[in-house]
C-alpha cells in the first residue's frame, strides 16, 4: 500500500471515529466516548507519522533533484474529496438499474422530467431548511451574484414554477445535490449524492395527489426489492396543534419540531434534554410532548386524537386529523395501507412542509449496536409544501406535494447483497471471435451487421488475437453468444455458440450461412432470455 493509500485509509478511519464519538456524546455514553477518543488519538498519531515521513522523503528527493540538476516532480494526493466517492463499472451497473426502475415508475404515473442548474442564487435557498441551512455550500462571489450549490431539488422546483408561472405540473427530477454534512459513507450519507424526486403541483381535492405520491413510493420500494419497509406518516397541522396544546410558544414550533425529528436516531431522554437545555423549553411541556410522540397506529389513532380533550379543541390539530382520515381511506383504496404507520414521532425538520409528511424506513435502517449507530436511515421521504412557491411568486399559492427517493441509501442496501462477480457491467450480447488467422476484417464486418440489426456486439482490437484471450473476454464480461469465424467463412459459413451455462434447449453450437447469422443470433438471445426468466 502506498503512503497516499495509507493516508486515505487513515482519513476514512478518522472520519468514522469522529462520527462515532459524536454519537456516543449525544447518547451520554461517556465510557464509549472516551474509548473512541483513544482510538482517534491512535489514528491521528499514525497519520502524523506518515505525514512527517512523507515530508522528509519529499525534502530528500528535492535535495537529490537539485544536486543532479533534475526537474522537481510534482506529486498529487490521489483521492476523492471527503463525502464523495468514485463508482466502478460494477457499481454503475447496479445504479443504472436502480435509476431505470425508478424512472419507469415515475413515467407510469404520467410524470414529465425537467432539469435545473446545479447552483441557485443564494437568496433562493436561504431560510428554507431550518437548522440544516448551515449545511448549504456557498460559492465564491463570481460576477456580482452570490450563489450556492443546491441542497435539494424541491426549492429549485418551487423557484421554477414561480419563474415560469406554472400552476399545475406532475414532474420528476433525478440529479445531484450537495450538503456540507458530516459524511457517514457506511450509512449512505454523502456530501454529493443523487436525489430522485416526484412532485405534483396544483390545486386538487384534499389528499388525492398525496395518496398517489405515497403509492408511487410503495411501487418503487417494492420494485427495487429493498426488503421489508414501513412508511411513517404524520401531519404538520397535527404537530403544530400538539405543540400548542402542550404549551410550546408558536415561535418555537419549528425548533421543537426539529428536535422531535431526531427521535429515530436518539432516545427520548436525549431529545428531551435538547428541548429543555438547548432550546429552553419547560420540562413539563417537554413531558407532555413525550406522551403524544409515543403514539402510533392507523385510523384508530385518528379517533383517539379526535377524542383527546386538548386536541379536540384545537383547530389546527382537528384539520390535520380529518385530512389524515381521508388519506388513510385513499391509501386503503390504493391497497398500500399495510405499508403505512401513522406515527406522531415523525416531524421532518425542513421548514417548508405544511401538511402531510412521510418517511420510509427498512429493517436495514439505523439501529444501535454496542453504542454505535449502524444502517442507512430513511430511504424515501417527502410531504406537502403549499406555501413554498408563494415565497417566490408574491404569495400566489401553488400547493405541492412530493417524495424523494434516497437512491444512495437504496444503493447501499442493494450493493451489500449483490455478488459483484455476478454483475454484468456492460450490455454486450455478442462477441465476434477469430480463429487461428484472426480474420479481423471479417469480424469487423460481422459486428457492423449486428450493430445495423440493433444488437450489441464487440470484437478484440487485434489482427491475430489469441483464441483463449477472446474466450476469456466472454467469460469475464458475461457475453452470452459468440460468432466464431474460421476457415469455413470462405464457404459463407460461421459458427454461433452459446457461451453461458443456461440451458435454453437449443444446441450449444451451430453452423449457419452468413446470410442467416443475424436471424440465428437474435433467436438464440431471445431463447436465453426466456430460459433465464423461468
Amino acid at each position: 500500500m502506498t503512503v497516499e493509500e495509507h493516508l486515505s485509509a487513515l482519513e476514512v478511519q478518522e472520519q468514522e471515529c469522529r462520527s462515532r464519538t459524536k454519537e456516543h456524546k449525544k447518547n451520554g455514553d461517556k465510557a464509549a466516548e472516551k474509548a473512541e477518543l483513544e482510538v482517534l488519538k491512535g489514528v491521528m498519531r499514525k497519520k502524523k507519522e506518515l505525514l512527517d515521513a512523507k515530508k522528509k522523503a519529499e525534502k530528500e528527493a528535492e535535495a537529490n533533484g537539485q544536486a543532479t540538476g533534475k526537474e522537481e516532480t510534482k506529486t498529487f494526493t490521489l483521492k476523492t474529496p471527503k463525502g464523495t466517492k468514485d463508482y466502478d463499472e460494477k457499481d454503475m451497473a447496479v445504479r443504472e438499474k436502480i435509476f431505470s426502475t425508478i424512472t419507469s415508475i415515475f413515467k407510469k404515473h404520467g410524470a414529465i422530467t425537467i432539469d435545473t442548474p446545479v447552483f441557485e442564487l443564494k437568496e433562493i435557498l436561504a431560510g428554507k431548511y431550518g437548522e440544516d441551512s448551515k449545511l448549504i455550500y456557498d460559492l465564491e462571489d463570481q460576477g456580482g451574484e452570490k450563489c450556492s450549490l443546491r441542497y435539494d431539488l424541491t426549492v429549485p422546483f418551487a423557484r421554477y414554477l414561480a419563474e415560469k408561472s406554472i400552476t399545475n405540473l406532475k414532474r420528476y427530477h433525478i440529479a445531484k445535490v450537495y450538503r456540507r454534512d458530516n459524511p457517514a459513507m457506511n450509512r449512505g450519507r454523502f456530501r454529493e449524492f443523487y436525489q430522485c424526486d416526484f412532485d405534483i403541483a396544483g390545486v386538487y381535492d384534499t389528499m388525492v395527489p398525496d395518496a398517489e405520491a405515497l403509492r408511487v413510493t410503495v411501487e418503487i420500494l417494492k420494485a427495487l426489492e429493498v426488503g421489508d419497509f414501513t412508511i411513517k406518516i404524520n401531519h404538520r397541522k397535527i404537530l403544530d396543534g400538539m405543540f400548542e396544546v402542550c404549551g410550546v410558544p408558536p415561535a418555537s414550533f419549528r425548533q421543537i419540531s426539529s428536535a422531535v425529528d431526531k427521535l429515530d436516531k436518539m432516545s427520548w431522554d436525549d431529545v428531551k434534554k435538547e428541548m429543555t437545555e438547548e432550546k429552553g423549553l419547560a420540562v413539563e411541556v417537554a413531558d407532555r410532548i413525550g406522551e403524544y410522540v409515543k403514539l402510533k397506529g392507523a385510523a384508530e389513532l385518528c379517533d383517539k386524537l379526535a377524542a383527546d380533550p386538548g386536541l379536540s379543541k384545537n383547530t389546527s390539530a382537528m384539520t390535520g386529523i380529518e385530512e389524515m382520515r381521508t388519506l388513510l381511506r385513499y391509501l386503503d383504496v390504493f391497497k398500500i395501507l399495510d405499508k403505512v404507520s401513522f406515527d406522531l414521532s415523525l416531524a421532518r425538520g425542513l421548514d417548508y412542509y405544511t401538511g402531510v409528511i412521510y418517511e420510509a424506513v427498512t429493517t436495514a435502517s439505523p439501529t444501535v449496536q454496542n453504542g454505535e449507530q449502524v444502517g442507512v436511515g430513511s430511504i424515501a421521504a417527502g410531504g406537502r409544501y403549499d406555501e413554498l412557491v408563494g415565497m417566490f411568486s408574491g404569495n400566489k399559492k401553488i400547493p405541492c406535494v412530493g417524495v424523494s427517493i434516497g437512491v444512495e441509501r437504496v444503493f447501499a442496501i442493494l450493493s451489500s447483497r449483490v455478488d459483484r462477480a455476478s454483475v454484468k457491467s456492460n450490455a454486450t450480447e455478442v462477441y465476434a471471435i477469430g480463429m487461428k488467422d484472426g480474420y479481423l476484417e471479417e469480424r469487423m464486418q460481422i459486428c457492423a451487421e449486428l450493430w445495423d440489426a440493433g444488437l450489441k456486439a464487440e470484437y478484440m482490437f487485434k489482427v491475430k488475437p489469441r483464441l483463449q484471450s477472446q474466450f476469456d473476454v466472454c467469460d469475464k464480461e458475461k457475453i452470452p453468444v459468440a460468432v466464431i469465424v474460421g476457415q469455413e467463412v470462405t464457404r459463407g459459413i460461421v459458427k454461433i455458440k452459446n457461451m453461458t451455462k443456461v440451458d435454453d434447449g437449443l444446441p450449444k453450437e451451430v453452423e449457419v450461412p452468413r446470410e442467416r447469422m443475424v436471424e440465428e443470433v437474435s433467436k438464440r438471445l431471445e431463447s436465453l432470455r426466456a430460459a433465464e426468466r423461468k
